[in-house]
Protein backbone atom coordinates (compact mmCIF):
# COMPACT_ATOMS: atom_id res chain seq x y z
CA UNK A 1 0.00 0.00 0.00
CA UNK A 2 1.26 3.62 -0.92
CA UNK A 3 3.31 5.08 2.18
CA UNK A 4 1.09 8.47 1.88
CA UNK A 5 -2.15 6.99 1.93
CA UNK A 6 -0.97 4.86 5.06
CA UNK A 7 0.56 7.79 7.03
CA UNK A 8 -2.34 10.02 6.63
CA UNK A 9 -4.97 8.19 8.44
CA UNK A 10 -2.58 7.56 11.05
CA UNK A 11 -1.67 11.01 11.79
CA UNK A 12 -5.23 11.91 12.20
CA UNK A 13 -6.29 8.54 14.04
CA UNK A 14 -3.52 9.33 16.95
CA UNK A 15 -5.00 12.79 17.39
CA UNK A 16 -8.34 11.19 17.41
CA UNK A 17 -7.61 8.60 19.60
CA UNK A 18 -5.56 11.29 21.94
CA UNK A 19 -8.56 13.58 22.09
CA UNK A 20 -11.29 10.68 23.01
CA UNK A 21 -8.97 9.86 26.33
CA UNK A 22 -9.02 13.26 27.11
CA UNK A 23 -12.77 13.41 26.77
CA UNK A 24 -13.12 9.91 28.65
CA UNK A 25 -10.85 11.45 31.73
CA UNK A 26 -12.59 14.87 31.82
CA UNK A 27 -16.72 13.63 30.61
CA UNK A 28 -17.55 17.86 29.81
CA UNK A 29 -14.93 17.95 26.95
CA UNK A 30 -17.48 15.18 24.96
CA UNK A 31 -19.99 18.37 24.95
CA UNK A 32 -17.43 21.35 24.91
CA UNK A 33 -18.19 23.06 22.06
CA UNK A 34 -14.69 23.66 20.00
CA UNK A 35 -11.05 23.30 20.39
CA UNK A 36 -10.07 27.10 21.77
CA UNK A 37 -7.24 28.78 19.99
CA UNK A 38 -6.14 30.41 23.10
CA UNK A 39 -3.44 32.63 20.98
CA UNK A 40 -6.15 33.94 18.84
CA UNK A 41 -8.40 35.44 21.05
CA UNK A 42 -8.15 39.00 23.27
CA UNK A 43 -11.61 40.07 24.11
CA UNK A 44 -15.08 38.98 22.74
CA UNK A 45 -15.63 39.56 19.02
CA UNK A 46 -18.33 38.68 16.58
CA UNK A 47 -17.58 38.39 12.98
CA UNK A 48 -20.25 37.45 10.50
CA UNK A 49 -18.73 36.60 7.02
CA UNK A 50 -20.35 35.66 3.91
CA UNK A 51 -19.14 33.46 1.81
CA UNK A 52 -19.46 33.32 -2.77
CA UNK A 53 -18.53 37.08 -2.72
CA UNK A 54 -17.95 37.07 -6.58
CA UNK A 55 -19.50 34.30 -7.42
CA UNK A 56 -22.32 35.52 -9.64
CA UNK A 57 -23.93 39.04 -9.72
CA UNK A 58 -26.45 38.11 -7.38
CA UNK A 59 -24.56 37.09 -4.59
CA UNK A 60 -22.09 39.94 -4.67
CA UNK A 61 -24.81 42.26 -4.63
CA UNK A 62 -26.79 41.19 -1.47
CA UNK A 63 -23.47 40.97 -0.07
CA UNK A 64 -22.78 44.24 -0.44
CA UNK A 65 -26.12 45.13 0.38
CA UNK A 66 -25.93 43.37 3.68
CA UNK A 67 -22.33 44.95 4.22
CA UNK A 68 -23.48 48.57 3.88
CA UNK A 69 -26.12 47.94 6.20
CA UNK A 70 -22.95 46.97 8.54
CA UNK A 71 -24.64 43.56 9.29
CA UNK A 72 -21.91 42.18 7.58
CA UNK A 73 -18.12 41.95 8.52
CA UNK A 74 -16.19 40.65 5.60
CA UNK A 75 -16.58 38.51 2.95
CA UNK A 76 -14.92 35.08 1.04
CA UNK A 77 -13.94 35.73 -2.66
CA UNK A 78 -14.49 33.50 -5.15
CA UNK A 79 -11.68 33.43 -7.99
CA UNK A 80 -12.19 32.33 -11.64
CA UNK A 81 -16.07 32.86 -11.15
CA UNK A 82 -18.22 35.14 -13.57
CA UNK A 83 -18.56 37.99 -11.30
CA UNK A 84 -14.97 37.50 -9.59
CA UNK A 85 -13.31 40.72 -11.63
CA UNK A 86 -16.09 43.00 -11.04
CA UNK A 87 -16.50 42.08 -7.13
CA UNK A 88 -12.43 42.70 -6.33
CA UNK A 89 -12.87 46.22 -7.88
CA UNK A 90 -15.67 46.80 -5.26
CA UNK A 91 -14.12 45.47 -2.43
CA UNK A 92 -11.01 47.56 -2.78
CA UNK A 93 -13.23 50.70 -3.93
CA UNK A 94 -15.01 50.47 -0.68
CA UNK A 95 -12.27 48.39 1.71
CA UNK A 96 -14.28 45.59 2.24
CA UNK A 97 -12.30 42.43 4.57
CA UNK A 98 -11.94 39.69 2.01
CA UNK A 99 -10.18 36.20 2.09
CA UNK A 100 -9.85 33.83 -0.40
CA UNK A 101 -12.56 30.84 -0.68
CA UNK A 102 -11.23 27.85 -2.41
CA UNK A 103 -13.19 26.44 -5.04
CA UNK A 104 -12.59 22.61 -5.70
CA UNK A 105 -16.58 21.97 -6.30
CA UNK A 106 -18.22 24.51 -8.42
CA UNK A 107 -17.07 24.80 -12.21
CA UNK A 108 -15.06 28.00 -12.71
CA UNK A 109 -17.49 30.20 -14.70
CA UNK A 110 -15.42 33.37 -15.80
CA UNK A 111 -14.18 33.60 -19.37
CA UNK A 112 -10.47 33.90 -18.37
CA UNK A 113 -10.18 30.61 -16.65
CA UNK A 114 -7.66 28.35 -18.83
CA UNK A 115 -8.94 24.55 -20.06
CA UNK A 116 -6.31 22.84 -17.72
CA UNK A 117 -7.03 25.04 -14.96
CA UNK A 118 -10.99 24.08 -15.63
CA UNK A 119 -9.79 20.19 -16.21
CA UNK A 120 -8.09 19.74 -12.82
CA UNK A 121 -10.62 21.22 -10.84
CA UNK A 122 -13.48 18.81 -12.45
CA UNK A 123 -10.84 16.30 -11.62
CA UNK A 124 -10.34 17.18 -7.54
CA UNK A 125 -14.77 17.91 -8.23
CA UNK A 126 -15.26 14.04 -9.21
CA UNK A 127 -13.30 12.69 -6.32
CA UNK A 128 -14.43 15.12 -3.59
CA UNK A 129 -18.04 14.25 -4.79
CA UNK A 130 -17.67 10.34 -5.71
CA UNK A 131 -18.76 9.52 -2.08
CA UNK A 132 -20.15 11.23 1.68
CA UNK A 133 -16.16 10.49 2.76
CA UNK A 134 -14.32 11.57 -0.31
CA UNK A 135 -12.90 14.88 2.15
CA UNK A 136 -11.49 12.55 4.73
CA UNK A 137 -9.60 10.36 2.14
CA UNK A 138 -6.19 11.52 0.94
CA UNK A 139 -5.37 10.71 -2.85
CA UNK A 140 -2.12 10.37 -3.59
CA UNK A 141 -2.74 10.33 -7.43
CA UNK A 142 -4.28 14.18 -7.40
CA UNK A 143 -1.07 15.81 -5.31
CA UNK A 144 0.15 17.79 -8.35
CA UNK A 145 -3.79 18.70 -9.35
CA UNK A 146 -4.52 19.76 -5.83
CA UNK A 147 -1.32 21.92 -5.63
CA UNK A 148 -1.74 23.17 -8.87
CA UNK A 149 -5.86 24.41 -8.22
CA UNK A 150 -4.87 25.79 -5.28
CA UNK A 151 -2.05 27.78 -6.31
CA UNK A 152 -3.73 29.30 -9.21
CA UNK A 153 -6.64 30.62 -6.99
CA UNK A 154 -4.46 31.78 -4.49
CA UNK A 155 -2.02 33.95 -7.45
CA UNK A 156 -5.51 35.21 -8.98
CA UNK A 157 -6.91 36.30 -5.49
CA UNK A 158 -3.32 38.29 -5.20
CA UNK A 159 -3.23 39.52 -8.91
CA UNK A 160 -7.52 40.75 -7.77
CA UNK A 161 -6.92 42.12 -4.64
CA UNK A 162 -3.25 43.21 -5.06
CA UNK A 163 -2.03 41.35 -2.20
CA UNK A 164 -1.90 37.27 -0.92
CA UNK A 165 -4.93 36.41 1.47
CA UNK A 166 -4.60 36.16 5.05
CA UNK A 167 -7.41 34.61 4.86
CA UNK A 168 -8.47 31.23 3.36
CA UNK A 169 -12.04 29.08 3.68
CA UNK A 170 -13.35 26.84 1.41
CA UNK A 171 -16.41 26.29 -1.09
CA UNK A 172 -18.67 23.78 0.89
CA UNK A 173 -15.67 23.01 3.20
CA UNK A 174 -13.44 21.39 1.21
CA UNK A 175 -10.75 23.66 2.61
CA UNK A 176 -10.23 20.87 4.96
CA UNK A 177 -10.00 17.99 2.44
CA UNK A 178 -7.32 15.24 3.31
CA UNK A 179 -5.28 16.83 0.22
CA UNK A 180 -4.83 20.20 1.36
CA UNK A 181 -4.63 19.62 4.71
CA UNK A 182 -2.33 17.17 4.60
CA UNK A 183 -0.41 18.07 1.64
CA UNK A 184 -0.18 21.83 3.43
CA UNK A 185 -1.23 23.66 0.90
CA UNK A 186 -2.84 26.30 2.91
CA UNK A 187 -0.11 29.09 3.33
CA UNK A 188 1.42 28.90 6.76
CA UNK A 189 0.78 31.78 9.48
CA UNK A 190 -2.83 32.45 7.46
CA UNK A 191 -6.26 32.79 9.10
CA UNK A 192 -8.09 29.50 7.97
CA UNK A 193 -11.71 28.41 8.77
CA UNK A 194 -12.17 25.99 11.55
CA UNK A 195 -14.32 22.88 11.53
CA UNK A 196 -18.03 24.09 12.49
CA UNK A 197 -19.15 24.05 16.00
CA UNK A 198 -22.20 22.59 17.26
CA UNK A 199 -24.08 22.77 20.28
CA UNK A 200 -23.93 19.62 22.64
CA UNK A 201 -27.80 18.28 21.38
CA UNK A 202 -27.07 18.79 17.49
CA UNK A 203 -24.10 16.46 17.24
CA UNK A 204 -23.06 13.22 18.69
CA UNK A 205 -19.86 12.85 20.50
CA UNK A 206 -17.43 11.03 18.26
CA UNK A 207 -18.41 13.48 15.56
CA UNK A 208 -17.41 16.16 17.29
CA UNK A 209 -14.12 14.75 18.65
CA UNK A 210 -13.35 13.84 14.61
CA UNK A 211 -13.72 17.62 14.27
CA UNK A 212 -11.51 18.61 16.97
CA UNK A 213 -8.59 16.22 16.01
CA UNK A 214 -8.83 17.68 12.48
CA UNK A 215 -8.71 21.94 14.32
CA UNK A 216 -5.88 20.46 16.48
CA UNK A 217 -4.02 19.96 13.23
CA UNK A 218 -4.85 23.08 11.77
CA UNK A 219 -3.73 25.62 15.00
CA UNK A 220 -0.36 23.77 14.85
CA UNK A 221 0.23 26.00 11.12
CA UNK A 222 -2.52 28.32 11.24
CA UNK A 223 -4.73 30.98 13.62
CA UNK A 224 -8.41 30.40 13.86
CA UNK A 225 -11.34 31.84 15.52
CA UNK A 226 -12.32 30.51 18.91
CA UNK A 227 -15.62 28.88 17.58
CA UNK A 228 -17.35 28.82 14.46
CA UNK A 229 -21.03 28.63 13.37
CA UNK A 230 -23.35 28.82 10.13
CA UNK A 231 -26.40 31.36 10.61
CA UNK A 232 -28.91 29.17 9.42
CA UNK A 233 -31.01 27.13 10.44
CA UNK A 234 -32.46 30.74 12.01
CA UNK A 235 -34.71 28.68 13.86
CA UNK A 236 -35.54 28.28 17.13
CA UNK A 237 -34.15 31.73 18.02
CA UNK A 238 -32.50 30.18 21.09
CA UNK A 239 -29.78 28.67 19.16
CA UNK A 240 -28.01 32.34 17.71
CA UNK A 241 -29.11 33.72 21.08
CA UNK A 242 -26.47 30.75 22.35
CA UNK A 243 -23.96 31.73 19.75
CA UNK A 244 -24.09 35.59 19.89
CA UNK A 245 -23.62 35.11 24.17
CA UNK A 246 -20.85 33.77 23.03
CA UNK A 247 -19.34 36.36 21.31
CA UNK A 248 -18.89 38.33 24.83
CA UNK A 249 -16.04 36.30 25.69
CA UNK A 250 -14.69 34.53 22.60
CA UNK A 251 -13.87 35.22 18.63
CA UNK A 252 -16.99 33.92 17.04
CA UNK A 253 -16.77 33.71 13.42
CA UNK A 254 -20.71 33.12 11.82
CA UNK A 255 -21.24 32.22 8.36
CA UNK A 256 -23.82 33.52 6.17
CA UNK A 257 -24.87 33.04 2.34
CA UNK A 258 -27.65 36.67 1.66
CA UNK A 259 -28.42 34.92 -1.23
CA UNK A 260 -30.54 32.74 0.86
CA UNK A 261 -33.88 34.19 1.18
CA UNK A 262 -34.42 33.18 4.83
CA UNK A 263 -30.54 34.44 6.10
CA UNK A 264 -31.57 37.82 3.36
CA UNK A 265 -34.08 39.05 5.28
CA UNK A 266 -32.53 38.68 8.66
CA UNK A 267 -29.50 40.43 8.10
CA UNK A 268 -31.33 43.33 6.39
CA UNK A 269 -34.34 44.10 9.09
CA UNK A 270 -33.56 44.98 12.29
CA UNK A 271 -34.39 41.44 13.99
CA UNK A 272 -30.77 40.72 13.87
CA UNK A 273 -30.37 43.94 15.83
CA UNK A 274 -32.58 42.39 18.69
CA UNK A 275 -30.58 39.16 18.48
CA UNK A 276 -27.27 40.63 19.05
CA UNK A 277 -28.43 43.26 21.74
CA UNK A 278 -25.59 45.13 23.01
CA UNK A 279 -23.18 43.77 20.63
CA UNK A 280 -20.98 44.94 18.47
CA UNK A 281 -20.46 43.56 14.36
CA UNK A 282 -17.02 43.24 13.89
CA UNK A 283 -16.17 45.81 10.83
CA UNK A 284 -13.72 43.09 9.06
CA UNK A 285 -12.17 39.98 9.76
CA UNK A 286 -9.43 40.96 12.02
CA UNK A 287 -8.29 38.50 15.28
CA UNK A 288 -5.51 40.80 16.61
Amino acid sequence: MNCMTDKVPNVLRSLLATTMMKALHNPIQVADLGYRNCSASQAGVLIINADDWGLDRTNTERILECSQRGTVSSVSAMVFMEDSERAAEVALERAISAGLHLNFTTPFSAPSCSVRLADRQRELTAFLRSNRFGRAIFHPGLVRSFDYVVAAQIEEFHRLYQQAPNRLDGHHHMHLCANALFGKLLPAGTIVRRNENFLASEKGPINRLYRKAVDRILVRRHRMVDYFFTLAPIRPPGRLQRIFSLSREFVVELETHPVDPEEYRLLTSEDIFSYIENLQIARKFDLA
